[in-house]
């Protein structure tokens, strides 16, 4: 008998699964509280009757990770987790400090089908999605090992979130429950490459979170160069939805724009994309391309990343360079994940 994923379910549908076991309404919200705590068994949930949790144990699963590589950055409190699944799988997380509290980095999937060139993630494509559980699992598991507590979440680790829709919401329903992690849906934000689709289909939820979107190019050749997706949805496409997105949430939308020497760093570059976000209330996160040893991709100097924050500036942009996390620990998504599955670690 296939086993129920009962961490993926929201305190409603407990609450039908319960009734229907002959259990009272009530231990819907003593089970939903246990299993938004952190905990990876029956047993640990101590008010409920012992019969009870045997039989959820026979019919249910709770979904959790387990640690299997833990790095510690030498220059920063970024924590970078290598976590295997039930299934033998790897996925990575990042937890990082700042200033107003703890930030972790959930992956959506395991790899991904995007197929963007500088991205370490989906270099042997997608294995499968995550469920939201899983999603979850990444940030009590994170809180539990270093006994604090998470205030903001990214999904922006390996995966497409987009590619992973259902999960993906049911993720956001599930995280922002007040009975559960609570963590309030405006301190999460949600990458994706540019699949308008989805982008169509989560303005319609109208959740009060930022859309992260992977932009990179401000010409259609070089994007499609840089990222499949763009071949599907061009930039015209992608900021169409994004504009009709934005009319639905009136919520800020942040563009993550990757600095690559010699590829998308020019002025030219610079001007067309203060051009195409023209009219949208937006942000451009510039990103220092993180070299991966199989493409040849390096980052701009210094200057010339300060020269391109600026060009966009004078053009009415506002623009902020990434802080760079975790750089001797291979923070970036992806990268640890493979390196574990060669047998390099």
């Amino acid at each position: 008998m296939q086993k129920t994923d009962i961490k993926s379910m929201t305190e409603e549908e407990l609450s039908v699964m319960l009734t229907d076991m002959g259990q009272p309404k009530f231990r819907a919200g003593q089970i939903f509280k246990w299993l938004h705590s952190g905990i990876s068994d029956f047993d640990s949930m101590t008010d409920i009757p012992v019969s009870l949790r045997e039989a959820l144990d026979r019919s249910c699963y709770i979904a959790d990770v387990k640690i299997v590589r833990k790095l510690k950055s030498r220059t920063d409190d970024t924590v970078k987790y290598v976590y295997e699944l039930y299934d033998g799988e790897y996925i990575e997380s990042v937890l990082m400090k700042y200033v107003h509290g703890y930030t972790v980095c959930i992956s959506t999937q395991v790899g991904c089908r995007m197929g963007c060139s500088f991205c370490a993630s989906g270099i042997n494509g997608l294995s499968r999605n995550l469920t939201a559980s899983e999603m979850l699992a990444q940030i009590t598991a994170a809180e539990r090992d270093n006994n604090i507590r998470v205030s903001n979440v990214v999904m922006m680790g390996m995966g497409e979130p987009l590619d992973n829709f259902d999960n993906t919401v049911r993720f956001l329903r599930l995280v922002s429950c007040d009975k559960g992690i609570n963590i309030g849906l405006r301190h999460i934000s949600l990458s994706t490459s540019g699949v308008v689709s989805g982008i169509e289909k989560l303005k319609e939820y109208n959740f009060p979170i930022t859309l992260s979107v992977s932009l990179h190019a401000p010409f259609d050749d070089i994007r499609s160069s840089l990222m499949k997706v763009n071949r599907r949805w061009n930039i015209e496409q992608l900021l169409n939805a994004c504009r009709e997105y934005q009319k639905i949430t009136t919520r800020r939308i942040s563009f993550e724009y990757a600095l690559i020497e010699g590829v998308n760093d020019t002025s030219r570059c610079a001007r067309r994309l203060a051009e195409i976000l023209k009219g949208l209330m937006c942000h451009v996160n510039l990103i220092p391309a993180n070299p991966v040893k199989e493409n040849s991709f390096q980052k701009p100097d210094k200057n010339k990343i300060l020269l391109f924050k600026q060009q966009l500036e004078a053009l009415g942009v506002n623009a902020t360079v990434r802080r760079t996390l975790g750089a001797d620990i291979d923070a970036s998504c992806g990268q640890l994940r493979r390196k574990l599955k060669e047998g390099n670690m």
